[in-house]
C-alpha cells in the first residue's frame, strides 16, 4: 500500500507537462490532464506523504521518494536542453522568409545579368554586321552616308545640321523655321519629321564631350544599337515574368534574331522613326505586363506604373504613328476591362498614362491636331463615358450582363464615332480624310484613280501575306508552337470569360495544380494584344524581295534587278510589331508550366500527375527547341559575320559628288523622293518634295515630280517643275525602265491610270497619249524638249537636266 501511494504521486506529477502556445503567444503554461494539478495539488501532495510515512517506515519512503525527485529533475533539464537547442515556430518562419527572399534576390540577379548580357550581344551582332554589309569604316565620308538612303538619309541631314550649328538653341531655331528643306515653303522640320531623336542624339553627344572620341555617325548609329538591345532585353523581360523563368526570354531573343528580316528593319534603314520608337513600345509591354500581375508588391507595381508612364510618353512623341499602335493596344486592354478581367482600379492608371502622355506630347509637338482627333483619345473618352452611364454593368445573371456588355460595345463604338467626328470638324485633319479614303478602297468598298492612293496599294507592305513569311516562321518553328500556345491560352481565357460572366470572382493567389492560365490578367492581354496585331498583319504584312533586301542601297544595279527603294522606305509594316511579340508569347508558352498544366487538366492524365508532367515539358521542350536552333542557325549566325559584302555605287556617288561641285547653292532639285533624300543628306541642297508619306502635301508634291516618268508634253512637265521652283531634274534609268513590277503597279502605270492615259481593250490594259514618255523623249535632245530642258550630267543611272530659265524656241 505504501509503494502504492508514493508510485500514485509520482504518476500523478508526471501527468503534468509544459506546452507552448501557437504564434502570437510568447508565454509558456502547465496544463494538467488529472486533478492534482489544480490549485490544491500541493495540499493533496502533502497529504499524500503523511499517509506514505504513516503505513510505511518513513526512512524506506524518503529515499525512494529522493530518488524520484532527483530522476525527474534530470529529465526535466535534459528537456529543457532540447527545447532551448530547437528554434521556436516564429523564428522557424523567419529562417524560411529569408531564405526565400534569398533565392528570389539570386533569381532576379541571374535574370536581370543574363537580360542585359542578351541586350549587348544582340547590340554587338547588329554593329558587327552592319560593318561586314557596308565596309562601313573603310568608307569615306560621302559613300557612308549614301548608306542612308531615302528617309534614314534625310533624318540624319538634321542630325548632322544640329552638330554644325554655332549652339543647340540655334539648332533648333533653324529647324523650327527652315526654308532650306523644301521650294517655296518654310517648315516646322521638329513637327513634320519628329525630330526629337535627333535634337536628343545631337545634345547627348554635345554635352558628353564625345567630339574628341568618337565620330558622330558612329556616335547615331551606336544610339540606334543601343535602343535595340533595350528593345531585345524588354522582350526577355515580358517572357520572364510571365512564365517565371528566364529560359523563355533566352528562347524568345534567339527566335527574334533568327528571324531578324521579319522583326526588325534596323539591319538596313537605321535612322527611320520606328526604330527608334518601337524599343520605347516593347519597353511599355514590359511594364504594363508586370503591372497588370496579379502576383506583385506595391513597391514593383509603382516601378512598372512610372516606368510605363516614362515609355508611353516617348513612344508617342518620337513616331507620329505611335497612337494607331497604342489605341490597338487600348482595345486589347478595353476588352480585359469590359468583361472585368482585372481590376478598375488599375484600368483607372492605365487611362491616366494615355490621358497624360496625349496631353504632353500635343504640346511638345507643337499642338499636333492629330493627337486630338486620333482614335485612341477616343476609345478613352467613349469607354470612360459608357462605363459612365453604365455603373452597375458588372452585376446580375448571365443573360442580364451579355445584353448590358452588348449595350456597352454600342455606347462606346458610337460615343467614339460621334467624337472623332466632331473632333475633326473642329479641327480639320486632312491626313485622317485621306486614311479613310484608302482604308475603303483597300477593303473594296470604292474604287480611285489617285495616284497617292494607288501607289500606296501597290506597295509591298499592304499585299497580303506571302508564303514566304510562313515558311520562315514555321522554319525557325515558331509558328507551330506559337499556334498551340495561343490556342490553349485563347481557350483558358474563354473559360475565364464564362465564369467572369457568371458571376464567379476571379482567383487571385492561383496555384500551379489549379491549371488555369486563363485567369492571369497578363496572360489574357497578351492573348488579345496578339490576337489584334496579327488580325492586322495578316491583312496588311508583305514580303521584302531580296533586291530590297540586298542591293536596294546599291542604286546603280537597280536597273537589272529591277527593283525601287520606296517598297522598303514606307515599309510601316504591321509585322514588325507582330513577329517580335510572336517570339515573345511562344518562348513563354513552352516554359511555363501553368500552360502545361492546364493542357493536362483538359486531357486528364492519370497514369502520371500533371503537375509532374508539366514541370518536366517547361524544361524539356525549351532545351530541345534551343539545342536545334543552335545547331542550325548559329552557323549561319556566324556566317554573316564573317561575310564582306561589297558595297560599291559609283554613279550616285558621281552624281552627288557633281551636285556638290556643280550646283550652285540656290539651286533646287526635283527628282524621285527618296532620291531626293540622299541628295539633301549630301549636298544640303533645296529638294522639291521628302520621302514622307505621313504629309499630303509632300505627297502630292511627289506626284507633280513623278510626272517626268509619264506621257506628258515638255511644255506640261516644264510649267510643273517651274511651279516648285526647279533649277534642276534628275531621271532615273530604274523608274524610266521599270520592268519587273506586276503592269499596274509600276509608277509610269500609276500614271498613266491618274492622268487617264490608258485604255482598256479586252481585259487588257494599253496606256494610250498624244505625246510619248517623257523620260524616253527627252533623251533625243530634240526641239521642244531641248527648249525647255539642257542636259548637264548623265551616267549609267542617272540624267541631270537644267531647267530653263529662258525659254529658247528652237525648230
Amino acid at each position: 500500500m505504501s509503494w502504492n501511494c508514493c508510485e500514485s504521486l509520482d504518476m500523478a506529477e508526471l501527468r503534468c507537462r509544459k506546452t507552448v502556445v501557437k504564434e502570437g503567444e510568447e508565454e509558456e503554461h502547465q496544463q494538467c490532464e488529472s486533478e492534482p494539478c489544480s490549485e490544491n495539488f500541493t495540499m493533496d501532495k502533502v497529504s499524500l506523504k503523511e499517509k506514505c510515512s504513516e503505513d510505511t517506515d518513513g526512512a524506506t519512503c524518503g529515499v525512494q521518494e529522493k530518488e524520484k525527485e532527483d530522476e525527474e529533475e534530470k529529465d526535466e533539464d535534459k528537456k529543457e536542453e532540447a527545447d532551448s537547442q530547437k528554434p521556436s515556430p516564429v523564428k522557424r518562419n523567419r529562417s524560411a522568409c529569408r531564405s526565400v527572399m534569398l533565392q528570389s534576390l539570386v533569381k532576379l540577379f541571374f535574370g536581370c545579368l543574363a537580360a542585359v548580357t542578351c541586350g549587348m550581344m544582340y547590340a554587338v551582332y547588329l554593329y558587327t554586321y552592319h560593318e561586314r554589309k557596308f565596309w562601313f569604316s573603310s568608307r569615306q565620308e560621302l559613300e557612308r552616308e549614301i548608306t542612308f538612303q531615302g528617309g534614314s538619309g534625310l533624318y540624319y541631314y538634321y542630325y548632322k545640321h544640329m552638330l554644325t550649328a554655332p549652339s543647340f538653341e540655334r539648332g533648333i531655331y533653324e529647324l523650327m523655321r527652315d526654308n532650306r528643306t523644301v521650294s517655296g515653303q518654310t517648315i516646322n522640320a521638329v513637327e513634320r519629321l519628329s525630330l526629337y531623336p535627333e535634337l536628343i542624339t545631337s545634345l547627348l553627344y554635345r554635352i558628353t564631350g564625345s567630339q574628341d572620341v568618337i565620330e558622330p555617325v558612329y556616335f547615331y548609329i551606336g544610339v540606334v544599337f543601343g535602343l535595340q538591345a533595350v528593345y531585345v532585353t524588354a522582350l526577355f523581360v515580358s517572357s520572364w515574368v510571365m512564365s517565371g523563368t528566364c529560359v523563355a526570354g533566352i528562347l524568345a531573343v534567339a527566335w527574334y534574331v533568327i528571324n531578324r528580316p521579319d522583326t526588325t528593319k534596323v539591319d538596313y534603314a537605321i535612322p527611320l522613326r520606328d526604330n527608334w520608337a518601337l524599343p520605347y513600345f516593347s519597353c511599355q509591354v514590359a511594364a504594363l505586363t508586370g503591372f497588370l500581375s496579379n502576383n506583385i508588391n506595391s513597391a514593383s507595381e509603382m516601378f512598372c506604373y512610372l516606368l510605363m508612364s516614362a515609355t508611353t510618353f516617348t513612344f508617342i512623341l518620337v513616331w507620329e504613328h505611335s497612337h494607331y499602335v497604342l489605341f490597338i493596344q487600348g482595345l486589347a486592354l478595353f476588352l480585359l476591362d469590359s468583361f472585368d478581367l482585372v481590376p478598375s482600379r488599375k484600368m483607372a492608371d492605365i487611362h491616366k498614362v494615355y490621358l497624360s502622355s496625349l496631353f504632353l506630347a500635343y504640346v511638345l509637338q507643337f499642338q499636333n491636331p492629330a493627337l486630338l482627333s486620333s482614335p485612341l483619345l477616343s476609345l478613352l473618352i467613349s469607354s470612360v463615358l459608357a462605363r459612365y452611364f453604365q455603373q452597375n454593368m458588372k452585376m446580375g445573371p448571365l443573360v442580364a450582363r451579355l445584353m448590358k456588355l452588348f449595350l456597352h460595345f454600342y455606347l462606346c463604338f458610337t460615343t467614339g464615332i460621334t467624337f472623332s467626328y466632331v473632333a475633326k470638324r473642329l479641327m480639320p485633319v486632312r491626313e485622317s480624310d485621306f486614311i479613310l479614303k484608302f482604308l475603303e478602297v483597300k477593303f473594296g468598298l470604292n474604287t480611285t484613280t489617285d495616284f497617292v492612293t494607288n501607289r500606296l496599294l501597290c506597295q509591298e507592305c499592304f499585299q497580303t501575306p506571302s508564303q514566304d513569311f510562313f515558311l520562315r516562321l514555321t522554319q525557325a518553328s515558331v509558328l507551330p508552337f506559337y499556334l498551340l500556345v495561343l490556342l490553349i491560352c485563347l481557350i483558358s481565357t474563354l473559360q475565364t470569360i464564362y465564369r467572369r460572366l457568371s458571376g464567379e470572382p476571379m482567383k487571385m493567389n492561383l496555384r500551379l495544380e489549379d491549371g488555369r492560365i486563363g485567369e492571369q490578367p497578363e496572360v489574357i492581354y497578351h492573348v488579345f494584344h496578339t490576337m489584334l496585331f496579327g488580325a492586322l498583319a495578316m491583312v496588311f504584312e508583305g514580303y521584302v524581295p531580296k533586291c530590297f533586301r540586298f542591293t536596294c542601297y546599291n542604286l546603280s544595279d537597280m536597273k537589272t534587278n529591277g527593283c525601287h527603294c520606296s517598297h522598303v522606305v514606307f515599309s510601316h509594316r504591321m509585322k514588325y510589331l507582330w513577329t517580335p511579340y510572336v517570339c515573345m508569347f511562344t518562348a513563354f508558352g513552352v516554359c511555363s508550366p501553368e500552360l502545361w498544366v492546364t493542357l493536362f487538366r483538359w486531357l486528364r492524365l492519370k497514369s502520371i500527375h500533371p503537375v509532374v508532367l508539366a514541370l518536366i515539358l517547361s524544361t524539356a521542350v525549351p532545351t530541345i527547341i534551343g539545342f536545334s536552333l543552335w545547331r542550325e542557325y548559329f552557323p549561319r549566325v556566324i556566317a554573316e559575320l564573317s561575310e564582306l559584302q561589297e558595297f560599291y555605287d559609283p554613279d550616285t556617288v558621281e552624281l552627288m559628288n557633281w551636285i556638290k561641285t556643280h550646283a550652285p547653292m540656290a539651286a533646287v532639285f526635283a527628282g524621285s523622293p527618296q532620291l531626293l533624300g540622299s541628295v539633301k543628306l549630301c549636298s544640303g541642297w533645296t529638294v522639291t518634295s521628302l520621302p514622307l508619306y505621313s504629309d499630303i502635301d509632300l505627297l502630292r508634291r511627289s506626284e507633280d515630280t513623278y510626272q517626268v516618268y509619264a506621257m506628258r508634253s515638255a511644255e506640261d512637265v516644264y510649267k510643273i517643275l517651274s511651279l516648285h521652283k526647279t533649277s534642276y531634274v534628275i531621271i532615273e534609268e530604274s523608274l524610266c525602265n521599270e520592268l519587273s513590277h506586276t503592269k499596274g503597279c509600276r509608277i509610269k502605270d500609276l500614271l498613266d491610270i491618274a492622268n487617264s492615259h490608258v485604255v482598256y481593250d479586252k481585259g487588257e490594259m494599253y496606256s494610250f497619249s498624244k505625246h510619248g514618255r517623257f523620260c524616253h523623249e527627252i533623251k533625243m535632245n530634240y526641239s521642244p524638249y531641248t527648249n525647255y530642258f539642257s542636259r548637264v550630267f548623265w551616267n549609267r543611272s542617272y540624267h541631270v537636266y537644267k531647267v530653263n530659265s529662258v525659254i529658247s524656241f528652237q525648230y
